[in-house]
């Protein structure tokens, strides 16, 4: 009788302990209160200076040395408690508030996460990235690569993939400082910026994890938003500044924006561009609204060889004069043909700068490793190798135009 007591006393005390595993709550809970919550980092080459700068928190100089190589000045946008805006308010979006919404921190350091450590020892909360929404290096910093940034956000599981990576002309940090008119925040301007010319068909989605994602192909590079201040604070996207590996290597215009565009096929299409007919004192301003391709690889002398099929829709914006009749079919096809030539030039000339830099952003590599394995196998294999080949690659191009309308005034 006793040892049916002890096993039923035993049972219970058992699911009483499962039951306890069950009733832990938020042993792990943080208070907002106690999060300094960043919503914006800028990345800068340091000055010479940065080393008297620096304080003594991760290392002790001649004792633990830092490593050898250029310092860092790191800016964040901190949120302040209570002065973000949750919707429409008096005063509406202005740029007077910006400073008394957001707090920007300095530091230096010799590698991100030290930076990080010399900026938490100012900070009485804990910093937290999971309302990060822009990362912004200095060219000057992106051209000497960015392999330690990646890693240090690649490790961060607050860091969402979600947030944008750019790369600006000039200092960084002037933009975690930025007071644009149309928002209170500016990490939340930069972010709906390129939001909205990715919806508008000014640039591609290209979200933090796709360039991480495309960085690591094989046969793929990546690409970021090239930016700049401009009067009144106010952000233009100045083109693509696309990479090799995690180095910066080159630089597009903004209007070869659409070249990426057409060749990748993306839409919906938002850019618009002149043409000339008959003579150059008739011109018409072009929109493109829609695009297709299709890309087809050949091997052709040992290399590959690519044939891009790409079809534009395009409307007719303005004319510079009267005397150009657009009800004329023989107008809108010389239109829709002038605009075939200056489309073909475009994709052209974007492919042969990203050759000279060895950084295929299109994806070539890729599309010949899913198509000719047997040749990426035996001829290509790594990724440095398909830079070599990417360099002498050969490309045709068919192109489309289709104009679609002309405006409602009658000729």
């Amino acid at each position: 009788m006793s040892k049916r007591v002890n096993a039923g006393f035993n049972l219970k005390f058992m699911i009483l302990l499962l039951l306890c595993s069950l009733l832990t709550g938020c042993w792990d809970r943080m208070e907002i209160e106690e999060r300094a919550v960043v919503l914006g980092i800028s990345i800068d080459s340091a000055g010479k200076d940065a080393e008297i700068r620096e304080d003594e928190i991760s290392h002790l100089r001649g004792k633990y040395p830092a490593p050898k190589q250029e310092m860092i000045q790191l800016s964040v946008q901190i949120a302040l408690p209570g002065r973000i805006p949750l919707g429409p308010g008096e005063g509406g979006a202005s740029g007077e508030g910006a400073q008394e919404t957001v707090w920007v921190l300095d530091v230096v350091g010799h590698t991100v996460d030290d930076a990080m450590m010399n900026l938490q020892q100012q900070i009485s909360g804990k910093l937290f990235f999971g309302h990060l929404r822009v990362i912004v290096v200095s060219e000057e910093f992106a051209r000497k690569g960015m392999e330690n940034l990646n890693d240090y956000l690649h490790r961060n599981a607050e860091v969402r993939r979600m947030a944008w990576l750019m790369v600006s002309k000039g200092k960084a940090r002037e933009l975690m400082e930025a007071a644009p008119k149309l928002e209170r925040v500016p990490a939340l301007y930069l972010s709906s910026t390129l939001d909205d010319a990715v919806k508008h068909g000014k640039f591609p989605s290209d979200y933090i994890g796709t360039f991480w994602n495309n960085s690591s192909k094989k046969g793929q590079e990546g690409f970021l938003p090239y930016i700049q201040i401009m009067k009144g604070d106010n952000v233009e996207i100045s083109g693509m500044a696309f990479f090799k590996g995690a180095t910066l290597v080159g630089v597009t215009k903004p209007f070869e924006i659409a070249g990426y565009l057409v060749i990748k096929g993306i839409s919906p299409a938002g850019y618009r561009g002149i043409i000339h007919v008959g003579d150059d004192s008739q011109v018409v301003t072009i929109h493109a609204t829609n695009r297709e391709s299709e890309i087809k690889v050949d091997i052709k002398n040992g290399l590959p060889h690519f044939t891009i099929t790409a079809v534009t829709e395009v409307n007719v914006e303005e004319k510079n004069t009267e005397t150009l009749p657009l009800n004329n079919s023989h107008i809108l096809e010389e239109i829709a043909r002038e605009n075939e030539r200056s489309v073909k030039e475009l994709m052209l000339g974007l492919i042969q700068k990203t050759q000279k830099k060895e950084s295929d952003i299109f994806g070539f590599g890729e599309l010949v490793r899913a198509r000719k394995p047997s040749y990426w196998n035996s001829h290509v294999k790594t990724a440095d190798q398909w830079s070599e080949i990417y360099k002498n690659t050969t490309f045709d191009f068919r192109v489309t135009s289709k104009v679609r309308r002309v405006g409602m005034k009658a000729e």
